[in-house]
């Protein structure tokens, strides 16, 4: 008898040292606007400020391996989010807006009573990784109380003109435009190299990179082209560069939104200042331009798709892409077709300024979009109460924020931020 419990008690000691050999290891280390730098139009020498020497603890932000969309993530995501209140759910499709300068504790708040689960770095953040990593620390110390999933704190670091994060620790990205001139393999390692520090600051998102090609003249092309701010290659080409990008973040650790779903390559107004001249009369459902997208969404998988707030006269002349359940349903969620997170471009910008603030949330979930992405703090309030208004009223809009917030959630999930 004890020879036969000693071989047992040695077969069980075998398998419990497979099974750790085995055991995957986690490891600790993933709305525009402008920082007014000139955008680089050849590819520079990538630059980098010394990295802080001061030791500070990081936020559990993303793993370097975001989670693989399985059964069980979408299934744990669905329990998650039924044990919130509609409340809840509604704040979790909200990303709000810190602004350079301002004190985390503004957002206390719209975090701890009105339940927003995102939050997007704006102005010029020029102080380095340790200050940003001090403000996002604060921020999800903030949402600790609330026993919701982690805030999803993202920015827009596409490089050139758009890069809201800067200083000691951060690298000088170049412009989408130079970025276009490098070969796939190295643009998906200095992808890596600049999504490195964003994960040391904190940030799960990267709200980049542009996928849209210009097919007017450069210049006239407020929004895209005259701010070096796509890859400047033929379609084909701009997606097999979209994906290199989002492939280098995500070995960084940090997830990619591409946009301006489904292109800004052919209006001349810029919409985030303004609502004239962002009707796109050539752009089609399977056009090349829109084929970018499908390329990169197929190839580079990312995290979000953000959708752009022109018209698109041949797809649905009566709706910006963003409140379009033509563009954001049938065309991105069906025909590519893509079942992450849908974000809208900034709905505090111009060219949706003629639409109430408490419609603009409303009309972008039943739309079949997700979070509400906005860089005026006025606006956070009203759309929060437009979403949750609406949802109280009509059962079938609020099973479509019950499921945004699946989606949501899901994707916090695979980033890491759900304990």
């Amino acid at each position: 008898m004890v020879r036969i419990v000693t071989t047992v008690i040695v077969t069980l000691a075998i398998v419990a040292i497979a099974i750790g050999a085995f055991a995957p290891v986690r490891h600790a280390t993933d709305s525009d606007t402008t920082n007014g730098k000139a955008a680089p139009t050849s590819v520079p020498s990538r630059t980098s400020s010394p990295a802080p020497s001061t030791t500070i603890s990081m936020p559990q932000t993303a793993s370097p391996s975001p989670t693989p969309k399985t059964d069980g993530t979408s299934d744990r995501a669905k329990r998650i989010v039924e044990a919130m209140s509609l409340d809840e759910r509604a704040g979790q499709l909200v990303m709000a807006a810190l602004q350079y300068g301002n004190d985390p504790a503004t957002l206390q708040a719209m975090i701890q009573e009105q339940h927003v689960g995102n939050v997007i770095l704006m102005g010029n953040w020029v102080s380095g990784v340790e200050n940003v990593a001090r403000a996002t620390q604060a921020l999800q110390r903030l949402n600790a109380s609330t026993g919701l999933p982690g805030l999803l704190i993202a920015t827009d670091q596409e490089g050139g003109t758009v890069q809201h994060l800067s200083g000691p620790g951060f690298d000088a990205m170049p412009s989408a435009t130079a970025q276009g001139q490098m070969p796939l393999d190295r643009l998906r390692a200095a992808a890596r190299d600049w999504a490195l520090p964003l994960k040391r600051s904190g940030l799960a998102m990267n709200l980049a990179p542009s996928v849209d090609t210009v097919t007017i003249e450069r210049a006239v092309n407020e929004p895209i082209g005259a701010l070096y701010r796509d890859f400047g290659l033929d379609a084909q080409r701009n997606g097999e560069h979209a994906a290199a990008f989002i492939e280098g973040m995500r070995a960084g650790g940090v997830g990619s939104a591409i946009k301006h779903y489904p292109g800004l390559g052919s209006v001349r107004g810029n919409t985030d200042f303004t609502a004239n001249g962002i009707v796109d009369d050539t752009t089609t459902e399977n056009g090349t331009e829109v084929n970018a997208f499908t390329s990169a969404i197929r190839q580079g998988k990312p995290a979000m798709v953000m959708v752009s707030l022109a018209t698109y006269k041949l797809i649905d002349p009566d709706n910006p892409a963003a409140f379009s359940p033509a563009i954001v349903t049938d065309m991105l969620r069906r025909g590519t077709p893509f079942d992450g997170v849908v974000i809208s471009d900034s709905l505090s910008a111009g060219a949706v300024s003629s639409i109430a603030p408490q419609d603009l949330g409303v009309r972008f979930i039943d739309a079949g979009g997700d979070i509400c992405c906005m860089n005026a703090a006025s606006y956070t309030q009203p759309i929060l109460d437009g979403i949750r208004s609406r949802a109280a009223a009509d059962k079938g809009f609020a099973a479509k924020v019950t499921a945004s917030a699946e989606r949501v959630v899901r994707l916090k999930i695979e980033l890491g931020l759900v304990q």
